[in-house]
């Protein structure tokens, strides 16, 4: 898929623009389904009380969580190529609402499980935005626009840590019981999902000269069918080993945040004896590291791509994955509240800097199944992050064993990015596209020889 006019730079704060207003409500839009997808997660502790559950039952729920979301992920991207982003966006946001607010009605496990599960399909929100900021930017700012746009929608985790037991305290002044605070706090993210999602469809469009409807009818993108639609996209991108080798590394380092998500405020809370409010501020700081770390993923993908082209970009995922795993492996021996809590943060900075990294490299895996290529990786994400909630539900497992095991799984997991793997037409054709979007004569540029 071939989109013309992309933006060769990111102007914050140029409404103007179609891209920068993709961009804006991109990020903005999965940043509030965090609040939605995880707003449980920091009240879990007062859940737990109320339902009567087990550490295993609790684990199920996690998994539940982010189980559904593969097949979402899946799907969404696909979907994106067929309808685009912005009424796959405007759907997303809308349906999702309705689990997070209906999951006050739960009264036992069964019926929480069902919550969680059904409100895991708002994570595939994240191809979405991926997908629209990958046809919008130009290939000498792609990684930054995906890395910064990910990471302020990841920031969403850590805020949600920090803001869901405000409200949930603020709840409780006026009268409420704490049975029926965590019911009515999930209310508040309910509303503002639906909202955004009406916004979506009225201030964006699907690329930066029109939705995909109107390119169709004037010929500039291929009907979204035959060799071009939803299921010949989705093979095309599947028969490619190094989607699924991104799959794998995506799995080690969003699948690992989605992890931490659901256990840091519970973690704190039972290991070093914190109130909820204080664990889910401590929780919260791992997922605020996305305001800028996710970015320096991008822009250090960018940078490389310019001295060294789609081998550089790869480079640098795998340098970023290897330093997140042994970062892992360290927090998960901490013991003193203050160290550990330093260490989370390097391993933050490093996991949310490889997840930037990932989406430099898969805008260039193959552009005509853009968005089967970014759903396939995306699923990875939480397919990691299912297989690594089975270290957590088991109760002959602490959670320091569990993440210990988890470092080295990442770790392990590291070597899939030198699997992927460019032809030197492809470098030579990407790197003619980098020079021409960032002004670079050719004489400056690298050699890819």
């Amino acid at each position: 898929m071939e989109i013309r006019n992309k933006a060769n730079k990111i102007r914050l704060l140029n409404w103007k623009m179609p891209q920068m207003r993709a961009f804006h409500f991109s990020w903005f839009a999965f940043h509030i389904c965090f609040f939605g997808w995880f707003g449980i997660a920091p009240l879990m502790a007062v859940v737990r009380d109320d339902l009567g559950l087990t550490k295993t039952q609790i684990g199920n729920t996690i998994i539940a969580s982010v189980a559904i979301t593969v097949i979402v992920r899946l799907a969404i991207g696909v979907l994106c190529d067929k309808i685009g982003p912005r009424r796959a966006y405007t759907w997303l946001l809308c349906l999702g609402s309705l689990p997070v607010m209906c999951i006050g009605f739960a009264d036992s496990f069964e019926s929480f499980f069902l919550a969680r599960l059904a409100i895991g399909a708002i994570g595939a929100s994240f191809v979405i935005t991926q997908y629209h900021t990958s046809v919008m930017f130009a290939p000498n700012v792609v990684g930054t626009a995906n890395a910064t746009s990910a990471g302020w929608g990841n920031l969403g985790g850590g805020t949600t840590q920090i803001l869901m037991p405000l409200i949930f305290s603020g709840i409780l002044m006026l009268g409420v019981n704490e049975a029926l605070g965590w019911r009515l706090a999930m209310v508040v993210p309910g509303i503002v999902l639906f909202v955004t999602g009406i916004a979506y469809y009225f201030f964006t469009q699907d690329a930066p000269n029109g939705d995909f409807k109107e390119l169709r009818a004037r010929g500039e993108l291929p009907a979204a069918d035959g060799e071009h639609g939803m299921g010949a996209s989705f093979a095309t991108a599947a028969k490619d080993i190094r989607v699924w080798a991104l799959f794998v590394v995506y799995a080690a380092c969003f699948g690992v945040e989605l992890t931490i998500n659901n256990i840091a405020a519970i973690y704190y809370f039972d290991n070093f004896e914190l109130t909820l409010a204080t664990a889910g501020l401590i929780a919260g700081l791992f997922g605020l590291m996305n305001l800028f770390a996710r970015t320096l993923g991008g822009i250090f993908s960018d940078l490389f791509a310019r001295n060294s082209g789609l081998k550089g970009r790869v480079r640098w995922l795998f340098i970023a994955m290897l330093c997140e795993g042994v970062a892992l492996l360290f927090f998960s021996q901490m013991q003193v509240l203050a160290l550990a809590i330093g260490i989370m943060l390097v391993f933050s900075l490093f996991v949310q800097m490889a997840e930037g990294a990932t989406f430099g490299v898969v805008p260039f895996i193959n552009k005509k199944a853009l968005g089967a290529v970014a759903g396939i990786v995306g699923a990875g994400g939480n397919a990691g992050a299912v297989a690594a909630g089975f270290l957590f539900r088991s109760e002959a497992l602490t959670y320091q064993e569990g993440l210990f095991y988890l470092g080295i799984a990442v770790i392990i997991a590291s070597l899939c990015a030198l699997v992927v793997r460019f032809s030197p037409e492809v470098e030579a054709e990407e790197n003619a596209a980098y020079r021409e979007a960032a002004g670079v004569e050719p004489s400056a540029a690298m050699s890819l020889r």
